[in-house]
């Protein structure tokens, strides 16, 4: 898997991935947090056999004032609209072709927060994006399902919120509690780690003026 960090904040990201059992990476939108997390994932599940799948967890709160309505379809079905930016992300590294592949597989696998409750997951690369809509309770319930030879990476940006009550997203917090213990690891991305399109730090100084 060849990938290449663009910022220093990138290249710590990926280390303390390697490196800790618990990483969160939060911050701004582009600045290649899925991506990396997704090439990391599938780097350590090649290189590193105790690692035999890898696992996403996202979410699935819909944008304020949006409703998705009824979905059809399996569970899988259901899923698959809010798990399209990890999939982009692996097309983009392995292509499409390989990443159905795995799936199939279950070597990719994709889970609801409802499902985990009560799990203890093994030997799998665990990531959970848009963490900053995970209540506490759910983040606890996430957190403490890690077993043996396993990984968690947390994802997320705390200033989108989509919960009715802000209050609730433990992305914030954990970030501060996890900062002051080595055995986590934490990186925050800023305006300067944004890659995916110069424009987008552009879009969210005009739309932080709305919060001023």
């Amino acid at each position: 898997i060849n990938f290449k960090c663009k910022t220093e904040n990138q290249k710590k990201f990926v280390n303390q991935i390697k490196e800790k059992i618990i990483t969160i990476g939060a911050g701004y939108p582009g600045s290649g947090k899925t991506f990396l997390s997704c090439a990391e994932a599938l780097r350590l599940l090649k290189v590193e056999p105790q690692y035999r799948k890898i696992m996403l967890v996202k979410s699935v709160t819909v944008l304020k004032g949006e409703e998705v309505g009824f979905l059809k379809g399996t569970l899988e079905d259901k899923l698959n609209p809010f798990m399209e930016s990890f999939k982009d992300n692996f097309n983009k590294l392995i292509g499409k072709v390989l990443t159905n592949k795995l799936q199939e597989q279950g070597i990719i696998e994709v889970q609801p927060l409802t499902y985990l409750r009560g799990r203890t997951i093994d030997n799998t690369i665990i990531i959970i994006d848009e963490a900053q809509n995970i209540s506490f309770d759910n983040m606890k319930t996430i957190l403490t399902r890690i077993g043996e030879n396993s990984k968690i990476i947390i994802i997320g940006d705390q200033r989108q919120i989509d919960l009715r009550n802000k209050k609730e997203s433990c992305l914030s917090w954990l970030a501060e509690k996890f900062e002051i213990n080595d055995k986590f690891g934490v990186t925050r991305f800023t305006k300067e780690d944004q890659v995916r399109n110069p424009i987008i730090s552009v879009i969210e100084e005009i739309f932080d003026e709305l919060d001023n």
